[in-house]
């Protein structure tokens, strides 16, 4: 018989449930001794949960994962709030949010979302902001205030992330000055480099020699392009609304851009107004789920294309339409006609591509528009070669690390 050392077999038991504590003894090469140790076994019961099947109140232990212990989360507020404290010392962070959204998903804990001083206690992170947005009419008054706290402190952390590097990369396209050691002649700034240089006038030779050459900051300009979001607010969207409507209060943010935040399903919300002012407000505006009309979200977008050369249209969405997709068809071939930079993100998450239409996004693809998912992190760097008018399908296969649709 196979032996495995104390640690595999403790990561086996904690992963299998004290149903297999005897099992595990006996391939353990300790001689069948303890597998857990106390600080183990709180850590099995902070797991068992939420993962056995058969969960009564947490704080019991007669069982384990598919044997008899019933050590589930019952309605008091202290043993969730004892419990919610194991799992943020015991987990990482990245491990807590999974478990809180299981903890609500399989348990159906929406208590978390309903008691102040239980909602103080959750981790703040895109699946909780989800949650909240989804169940927004459903959390008491009480509540409110600390549900938006902790939005807040979600929205805060994206801001601080992604901020700067978006309006790196909005001004390094929009600035000239920024990317060649020789700036554009079209840039110059005839007017200002004559009156400096009058001084340097060669009578002999009849020519003005310039000590000093001003160019035009072009990021200064006020609206140089427009940048239109078009959110999908399908429920399987959640991740990808919450950073695609935050992105959008950054760019609103900069003078140099015109900034259109349009969220949908089947009827389309402008947020270009919250988004400028509050994107905690902007969130809670926004109502997951529904069914899906992306075309008639083009068509309400298109009356803000009023230079499509200098605007870029985001088409955040899965591409499942329930509206009229040969005109939703003809209506990006027409904006990408015109020359609309036009681009599809199937998603705009750090958890994959969701699935999505193939059909729709090859289709999109042959005209051109590239449909991809995207990290956050990396959507920065895209912005900056559209802007610059790169090309958008090989920029998508370069920037993204994925081949695009």
């Amino acid at each position: 018989m196979t032996t495995i050392d104390q640690e595999q077999a403790k990561r086996w038991r904690l992963i299998l449930g004290a149903a297999s504590e005897e099992k595990l003894q006996g391939y353990s090469g300790d001689g069948g001794g303890r597998l857990l140790s106390d600080e183990d076994a709180l850590m099995d019961e902070a797991l068992a949960a939420i993962y056995d099947d058969t969960a009564g109140s947490y704080g019991t232990e007669t069982g384990g994962r598919g044997g008899s212990r019933s050590a589930g989360l019952g309605a008091s507020s202290p043993k969730l709030a004892k419990w919610l404290g194991d799992i943020r010392n015991f987990f990482p962070p990245d491990i807590v949010s999974v478990i809180q959204a299981d903890a609500i998903e399989r348990k159906g804990l929406t208590q978390l979302l309903f008691e102040p001083e239980l909602l103080s206690q959750v981790k703040p992170d895109i699946q909780m902001v989800a949650t909240l947005m989804a169940l927004k009419g459903k959390i008491p008054e009480k509540t409110k205030e600390t549900a938006r706290q902790l939005v807040k402190a979600v929205v805060d952390e994206i801001v601080k992330r992604l901020s700067q590097e978006l309006q790196r990369a909005v001004t390094g396209a929009l600035n000239r000055r920024r990317h060649s050691p020789l700036p554009s002649f079209t840039g110059l700034d005839w007017n200002r480099t004559i009156r400096h240089n009058l001084k340097n006038y060669d009578t002999e030779r009849k020519l003005l020699i310039p000590d000093k050459v001003f160019f035009f900051d072009r990021a200064r300009r006020s609206k140089e392009w427009t940048v239109i979001l078009d959110i999908d607010q399908s429920g399987s969207m959640a991740g990808s609304v919450i950073y695609a409507s935050i992105i959008g209060s950054i760019f609103a943010s900069m003078p140099s851009l015109d900034t259109r935040v349009v969220a949908f399903d089947t009827e389309v919300v402008d947020l270009s107004e919250q988004c400028a002012d509050d994107p905690v407000d902007m969130l809670f505006g926004i109502q997951l789920g529904g069914g899906t009309d992306i075309n008639k979200s083009v068509a309400y977008c298109e009356q803000f294309v009023t230079e499509p050369k200098k605007t870029l249209f985001i088409l955040v969405t899965d591409l499942y339409e329930g509206g009229n997709r040969s005109e939703l068809l003809r209506r990006l071939d027409d904006l990408q006609q015109a020359g609309v930079k036009t681009i599809c993100l199937l998603a705009l998450s750090d958890e994959g591509v969701p699935s999505y239409d193939e059909s729709v996004a090859r289709k999109l693809g042959k005209m051109g528009i590239p449909c991809f998912g995207c990290s956050p992190d990396r959507l920065p760097e895209f912005i900056e070669g559209a802007l610059k008018g790169q090309d958008l399908q090989i920029l998508a296969d370069r920037v993204i690390g994925a081949k695009s649709t």
